[in-house]
């Protein structure tokens, strides 16, 4: 059984794998509450149809570094990785 790890985490089985495999706490919470983080596809993600003002806006709400230098494609994969 997982442990609850309070309100602000959503699924806490999912949160408990993504840190077993090594995933930092910001970014197991990130995709545990995230409603369709378990679907897949081979659609291309909403950050591909953002403009890079709108990825620059996402990048400073995760609090990515440098994110001013970088490229569209650069962006983009900072925040998917994040």
């Amino acid at each position: 059984m997982a442990k609850n790890h309070g309100k602000q985490i959503k699924d806490d089985a999912k949160y408990e794998a993504l840190r077993e495999k090594g995933m930092s706490k910001e970014k197991a919470a990130r995709i545990s509450n995230t409603p369709a983080a378990g679907r897949k596809g081979g659609k291309a993600s909403d950050l591909d149809y953002l403009s890079k003002d709108q990825l620059l806006e996402e990048a400073k709400k995760i609090g990515i570094k440098g994110r001013h230098k970088m490229k569209k494609s650069e962006l983009i994969d900072a925040i998917r990785n994040h």
